[in-house]
């Protein structure tokens, strides 16, 4: 498998786990434009790393913008969501306890 081979969905994110094993999950995420707010709270922690394109995320109240090639980490537990995201982002979620 290619990381960089994907299809942009026409609404929404495909979610693909790459890789999962005791404590660690690693997931390839491709964004549409086209999205639904989704709100997360997740049990483990997880870095995030925006590959390509924009995307702004609303974590415990605070807006914070991830351009190509940033990251961020987001303990378990923590109140988040997706507000907006350009076409054909993709990320690199790893979930961890």
């Amino acid at each position: 498998m290619n990381l960089f081979e994907y299809e942009i969905p026409k609404e929404d994110e495909i979610f693909t786990t790459l890789f999962e094993k005791k404590d660690i999950k690693i997931v390839r995420i491709v964004s549409s434009s086209n999205i639904k707010t989704k709100e997360f709270i997740q049990n483990e922690d997880e870095v995030v790393f925006l590959l390509e394109g924009e995307a702004t995320l609303e974590i415990e109240g605070k807006k914070k913008v991830l351009k190509k090639g940033e990251m961020l980490y987001i303990p378990a537990n923590t109140f988040h969501k997706l507000l907006d995201v350009s076409n054909g982002a993709l990320w690199l979620a790893i979930h961890f306890d």
